[in-house]
């Protein structure tokens, strides 16, 4: 069975205390374009993220969330100088940090940069037609012209939340050639 692949670019999740210190007192995350997860936009706001060997402009996903974290490819890791694990997203435990710059401020967080697992949404109802569950590990077959490529451990994440549809780094795309609509053979 077939599933879009989508390309998740370098991003910023904040928390509500973090876009205050970022933005200033008041401030909300502006809806520039929703994304295929139910809820989850791309935000006008961004930010600079500051490593030890190099900084970037990033731009923030919202809604904001319990905590802030940085997801960046590995190729991103090593511009800014930072040993990001490649981890689930809110899997932040132990993980290293940076600091971010806003408009209104900085803010600085002791863990929470990863290079973002790949994985699949769906919801129960695709978790069932495909035969998966929860946290299961499967592989995903990318066809492409000349670029070919199996992607393994790649997560199957289930919630009624969810939208189907995979997610991978710029790094993983790139590899691919997996541009535009694509889409990927879920292999058990």
């Amino acid at each position: 069975m077939k599933v879009l692949v989508e390309t998740s670019a370098h991003h910023v999740h904040v928390s509500d205390e973090a876009l205050e210190a970022l933005f200033g007192k008041g401030a909300t995350l502006t809806n520039k374009k929703d994304l295929s997860q139910p809820g989850q936009f791309a935000c006008v706001e961004k930010v600079t993220v500051v490593g030890p060997r190099g900084e970037m402009a990033m731009s923030i996903l919202g809604p904001t969330r319990p905590e802030t974290q940085v997801e960046i490819s590995l190729t991103d890791a090593r511009k800014l100088g930072i040993s990001a694990p490649v981890k689930e997203s809110g899997c932040i435990a132990g993980t290293p940090g940076c600091k971010l710059i806003g408009p209104a401020g900085e803010y600085e967080i002791s863990e929470g940069v990863i290079a973002a697992k790949r994985h699949i949404h769906f919801s129960p109802k695709d978790a069932e037609e495909f035969g998966v569950q929860d946290k299961q590990i499967v592989s995903v077959k990318v066809e492409s012209n000349g670029r070919t490529l199996t992607f393994d451990d790649v997560v199957a994440r289930v919630s009624p939340s969810y939208a189907l549809a995979m997610h991978i780094d710029t790094d993983e795309s790139n590899a691919a050639m997996a541009f535009g609509e694509c889409y990927g053979e879920v292999i058990l």
